[in-house]
């Protein structure tokens, strides 16, 4: 699922502040999973949006020796994907989310989804339905790193066995993955590393 054109290497920011928030020095490494817990209100979706420059902010972020500043916005966010936790739809159709409907079906089922979704509308999917689906729109880019918000929030635990398996087979692939969770189990199956949140501010933490 990697980008062939770009060397791989790991995700620092340094200094990383947002209006309300940081600073933040964190690193994560490519096939590495970090997972991000803290308490609600926190602060944590917007540093995953601080990383992905969804957001304004201060401070430097790389990719390898790729400076974030140094390319488009697009195409940072391709190699940086963020995956919110309350997803967002732009068409009514959800084919119509998908640049390339041959590279989503065979992950469809890999997480529960029938293929005959793709030819539905957004309203028509649950939502948790959509929530996978979402996972889907951003694997499909193939990015470096997965931002993940509460990927996993709106599953039934079989759905949510199903996307932990994926996303450890792309973590096995040489994907990174920056996951916020509330779910410390969860947290312990996927983390390869885990970084706490508070009004203290960031440090890592066992779990």
């Amino acid at each position: 699922m990697r980008h062939p054109d770009l060397p791989p290497g790991p995700l620092r920011a340094r200094g990383l502040r947002g209006a309300l928030s940081g600073p933040f020095d964190l690193d994560v490494e490519p096939g590495q999973c970090v997972v991000l817990s803290g308490p609600s209100g926190i602060g944590k979706s917007l540093l995953l949006r601080l990383l992905a420059d969804l957001d304004p902010g201060e401070g430097e972020v790389h990719l390898g020796e790729v400076e974030r500043s140094s390319v488009p916005a697009s195409t940072w966010r391709r190699w940086v994907t963020y995956v919110a936790a309350e997803t967002g739809w732009w068409e009514e159709g959800v084919a119509a989310h998908f640049a390339d409907l041959d590279a989503v079906r065979p992950l469809l089922p890999q997480v529960g989804l029938a293929p005959a979704l793709l030819d539905s509308q957004v309203l028509q999917l649950s939502t948790g339905e959509r929530q996978r689906m979402a996972l889907l729109r951003a694997i499909v880019q193939r990015p470096h790193f997965l931002l993940l918000d509460e990927p996993t929030a709106a599953l039934d635990p079989a759905s949510r066995e199903q996307v932990e398996q994926l996303l450890q087979r792309l973590k096995g692939e040489g994907m990174g993955l920056l996951v916020v969770t509330h779910d410390a189990e969860q947290g312990r199956r996927l983390g390869d590393r885990h970084l706490h949140l508070d009004h203290q501010g960031l440090r890592e933490v066992n779990l």
